[in-house]
């Protein structure tokens, strides 16, 4: 997942950080991390010189979704006309504390809001609707297109955001429409995945014909997960082929064909089969097709059926308004109605496969659930593939569960998950079905899109022919030929953390990476602004940092430190008015009183004077002084533990 660091063309290089240590620091993703969340203004200059507005030549540009398996937004542009597909979330990594999501970087669309015609959502994943509620609005709120099912979960989601006012603009189209978006003819072609209504693009544009295939799969044994509309995709290779198509690559690495949901469904009734007692299953909630399948299972053995997690409950109520789940009557129960049933007739439906801490399997594990409790005769069945970075968390929810005694079956024991995302096989055969003149691969990381060109050279596409584009890599097409240039459009990240977006940046982030890490040490000093003295010793908090009881000696040597840095700082208030008076207003006499520096951070701070020009004479600058004892301290301590620890000085005058 971590997509590699790519310095934007037109952006300042990155700033080192002040501890090159920070292990977090040092990894590509956080290299990332560490631009701004929106590209200076002057990069925008840049893009803006370089693109001419109004000009007659088709640009692809892929805004997410090219170095990683999630944040998929691709803009499609002709003249002053912008066409969006997919506008998703990316979920952070393991560096990224308090980090909730990432969503992709418009900064390229800044002062076009105008421009942008419409957005084309293929399907109701959140790496696919995730940003939605934060972009719209930005991009001043152009209709969106989507299926029934899609367009009824992106409106759900809408309204827990209560603080946007926007009204949604949506459009519903299915895989017959055909539609007219600025200057584009959009047409759609059913896939199969494993969420229903999903879609592909096929874009008409002045330069030639796009295909953008969404996530797809090929499972020509069920119709559970929807249909891969093969006719119309060869019915383009009859016709010469598209210019250019682009193609998932989520699985690219994996060779063979994917499983077929036909398959899962065996292994499952067999389970069904063989439990002694309640079933729990564990699954993501936009697995709707295979949520329907188990919903069936379950009343064809008799059991009653209770949902939990919130967006599992939403999810499931949707597709059942919309037909594309159905419920036998008196199937579904609620959590007061299980103790009035025997076990073995007990099916439970849960959020959480993927080891989330407060969601409800981790809390069945621990013992926390308000009213289901672990019996040694229960089954748990995680009927979904492990997300990559979530793997300790998965096993360490398999291990509660174990220790309580229960069966725990999962895809890697038995065929009970399929992916959504076709397989090397399949992603072949649509390449050689579909004869484009360009082939770009999409969605996934970069080593996911170079083995999709192989398969697309297995395909006889010449590599001339195959575009590997990286985040904000532009791709222009004119007269038949499909290039990609040099110019980039931002693509960095730009973070949600709570209710904020875009304003964790840098600092923040390389600040909670230390505190994760390393933890703080807090020194608090009172101050005798009479006597110019440390009254007493300073007062020391140390959190995720070293354990005080059992680091005395620790302790003596920061204070002494601590009062040395403070006293030899602020001591004499003679030495400030004379610094000051030092400057006569002549730049070249400032510049011949000022002592040379050398380079050495600790000769500076030895040279710099605490008077700053904002102080009164005799006034002590405590701001400069807190950078003394928070760069020494951090030095000190670095040199006693080798661990870098957040100081934060506090300094009580009295």
């Amino acid at each position: 997942m971590p997509p590699e660091q790519k310095q934007t063309l037109g952006t300042e290089k990155p700033r080192r950080p002040s501890r090159s240590r920070i292990r977090g620091a040092k990894t590509k993703r956080s290299e990332r991390a560490r631009n701004t969340p929106f590209v200076r203004s002057f990069a925008r200059k840049h893009i803006e010189t370089a693109r001419m507005p109004g000009e007659k030549l088709l640009r692809v540009i892929p805004l997410g979704g090219m170095e990683e398996v999630g944040r998929n937004m691709t803009a499609l542009e002709y003249g002053n006309d912008v066409l969006i597909i997919d506008m998703g979330l990316q979920f952070p990594e393991e560096d990224m504390p308090g980090i909730d999501y990432i969503i992709p970087n418009i900064e390229y669309l800044k002062g076009r809001e105008k421009d942008v015609s419409g957005v084309i959502i293929t399907h109701a994943h959140y790496d696919h609707i995730g940003a939605i509620p934060h972009l719209i609005p930005k991009l001043g709120n152009p209709p969106i297109y989507g299926t029934d099912l899609t367009l009824a979960i992106i409106k759900k989601r809408h309204e827990e955001f209560k603080d946007i006012s926007c009204q949604l603009e949506l459009h519903e189209v299915n895989k017959d429409s055909r539609i007219r978006i600025g200057i584009f003819d959009v047409e759609f072609f059913g896939v199969s995945h494993n969420i229903p209504a999903s879609l592909g693009v096929i874009v008409h544009t002045p330069e030639g014909i796009v295909v953008h295939t969404g996530d797809f799969k090929i499972d020509e044994r069920s119709q559970i997960a929807g249909v891969t509309e093969l006719d119309k995709l060869a019915k383009l290779g009859q016709q010469g082929g598209p210019l250019l198509l682009m193609s998932d690559s989520t699985n690219a690495s994996q060779m063979g064909k994917q499983t077929s949901e036909v398959d899962i469904v065996t292994e499952l009734d067999d389970i069904f089969k063989e439990a002694r007692g309640r079933i729990i299953f564990g699954t993501f909630s936009s697995l709707l097709g295979r949520l329907n399948e188990i919903i069936q299972l379950g009343a064809k053995y008799n059991k009653k059926i209770i949902i939990e997690g919130r967006s599992m409950k939403s999810n499931i109520e949707i597709a059942k308004q919309l037909g594309y789940i159905t419920v036998p009557k008196g199937v579904i129960i609620s959590l007061e109605e299980m103790k009035h049933y025997p076990n073995d007739q007990i099916m439970i439906i849960a959020t959480g496969a993927q080891g989330e801490d407060r969601a409800v399997l981790m809390r069945i594990a621990n013992n926390e659930h308000r009213v289901i409790q672990i019996e040694p005769r229960d089954t748990f069945v995680f009927s979904s593939s492990v997300i990559p970075g979530n793997e300790r968390t998965v096993q360490r929810l398999i291990d509660k569960l174990y220790r309580e005694g229960v069966d725990v079956i999962n895809y890697r024991m038995m065929d009970i998950h399929a992916g959504g995302h076709a397989k090397q096989e399949d992603l072949q055969k649509v390449i050689e079905m579909t004869k484009p003149k360009f082939f770009m691969p999409i969605e996934g990381n970069h080593s996911f899109l170079c083995m999709h060109a192989k398969i697309a050279k297995k395909a006889g596409m010449s590599n001339d022919r195959i575009i590997i584009a990286d985040n904000g890599q532009i791709v222009e097409c004119k007269n038949g030929v499909c290039v990609k240039t040099k110019e980039k459009a931002p693509t960095d990240y730009v973070f949600v953390d709570g209710l904020g977006v875009g304003d964790v940046g840098d600092v923040v982030l390389r600040d909670r990476q230390m505190l994760a890490q390393d933890g703080m040490f807090v020194v608090i000093v009172t101050f005798d602004r009479h006597t110019r003295k440390v009254r007493g010793n300073a007062d020391l908090i140390s959190r995720g940092f070293v354990y005080m009881r059992e680091s005395k000696e620790l302790q003596m040597e920061v204070r002494r430190l601590v009062r040395r840095i403070v006293e030899q700082s602020a001591g004499n208030p003679r030495t400030q008015r004379a610094e000051r008076s030092s400057y006569d207003g002549n730049p070249r006499t400032q510049r011949a009183e000022q002592s040379p520096y050398d380079g050495n951070p600790r000769t500076q701070r030895a040279e710099r004077s605490s008077y700053d020009g904002n102080h009164a004479p005799g006034e002590i600058n405590w701001v400069y002084i807190k950078e003394n004892i928070r760069e020494e301290v951090g030095e000190f301590l670095y040199k006693q533990t080798h661990r870098h620890p957040m100081v934060i000085p506090v300094v009580i005058e009295v």
